[in-house]
């Protein structure tokens, strides 16, 4: 019997969070959507703001509690961050017991928020008995605005609201520098499809290896049918080098095509860095071993049979 779903999705304000988790959900057939705000609103109504006076104020303006501010002075970023973290960490313990009775009742669930704080939630103690995934939303700060400005104009929350763009966009980047630190996925909301398939290629166990031969210069081919194309992933890569008995294995991890585009210019514009790759490549007379996992199987299927069409997928010469 498998472990129940606890789905965490965070981000800051504007990204698209809440239709995500809506769409994840119903994608995964979980019934249970938590939105951290109402948790927020839980733990207001326990502690005041006397003894919290971060937690009463809002992800974007609890810097203007903190008592040491002049600990950040001339860093507006590190203080916003900061009263951002203390304004998380009295929401945190109350998202964890919802967590826990989640997985004690064997309930799936998906809890969106911007009080999933990477580092600061301990998803640890969940993983032995529950299929725990955390995601970090973001995207390029033109799309953010565009989009923070129509949230807020959706839910009337015009005004004064408004004028707080750059501190959520400071929460976003430090919300993914912690997602990054602390090896949680940082998934790029370009849109709806994308993104989901993007998650759910890692929540599913569609995956498959693939013994490969190609070029270095081919390596775009291959990331562009599998990320880009199926919405795709590259768990690792295994290179089979003479005189190894087992093959050099890299964890790479790769299942977002901004990344992997930032990945392939930096070759194509550093001739030492393409050469490097270009010699391992060719030790191993091209031919490598990937894990591939893909957000359906049939999404996985296409991926081999386009990968085989282009003759990509390395066949060995029959014995005689």
């Amino acid at each position: 019997m498998r472990k129940p779903y606890v789905i965490l999705i965070g981000s800051a304000s504007g990204i698209g969070k809440s239709t995500i988790s809506s769409e994840l959900a119903k994608e995964l057939g979980i019934k249970h959507l938590i939105e951290t705000d109402f948790i927020r609103e839980i733990v207001r109504g326990i502690i005041g703001p006397e003894y919290a006076p971060a937690l009463h104020k809002s992800s974007f303006d609890a810097y203007v509690t903190l008592k040491d501010k002049h600990r950040y002075e001339g860093n507006g970023e590190a203080l916003i961050s900061a009263g951002f973290e203390e304004h998380a960490s009295f929401v945190i313990p109350a998202i964890e017991k919802v967590i826990k009775r989640a997985v004690d009742d064997f309930d799936d669930v998906v809890i969106e928020g911007v009080h999933l704080v990477p580092g600061l939630l301990n998803i640890k103690k969940f993983q032995e008995d529950a299929s725990i995934h955390f995601f970090i939303l973001t995207a390029d700060e033109e799309t953010h605005k565009e989009r923070f400005v129509r949230r807020a104009m959706k839910i009337k929350r015009g005004g004064k609201h408004l004028e707080y763009f750059k501190e959520n966009r400071i929460i976003n980047n430090y919300l993914v520098q912690q997602a990054r630190d602390h090896q949680v996925p940082v998934i790029n909301n370009l849109d709806l499809d994308n993104t989901k398939k993007r998650m759910l290629t890692i929540i599913r166990e569609n995956c498959t290896e693939l013994v490969l031969q190609h070029t270095v210069d081919q390596l775009e081919e291959v990331t562009n049918i599998v990320l880009n194309k199926y919405g795709g992933r590259i768990v690792d890569v295994s290179y089979f080098l003479p005189g190894f008995g087992e093959p050099l294995k890299r964890k790479v991890n790769v299942y977002d095509p901004v990344e992997a585009e930032r990945f392939i210019n930096l070759i194509k514009k550093n001739p030492k860095r393409r050469k490097d790759l270009q010699g391992l490549y060719e030790l191993s007379n091209n031919i490598h071993s990937n894990q591939i996992c893909a957000p359906d199987e049939e999404s996985l299927q296409n991926i081999i049979v386009e990968l085989e069409e282009m003759g990509l997928v390395y066949h060995p010469e029959p014995k005689t």
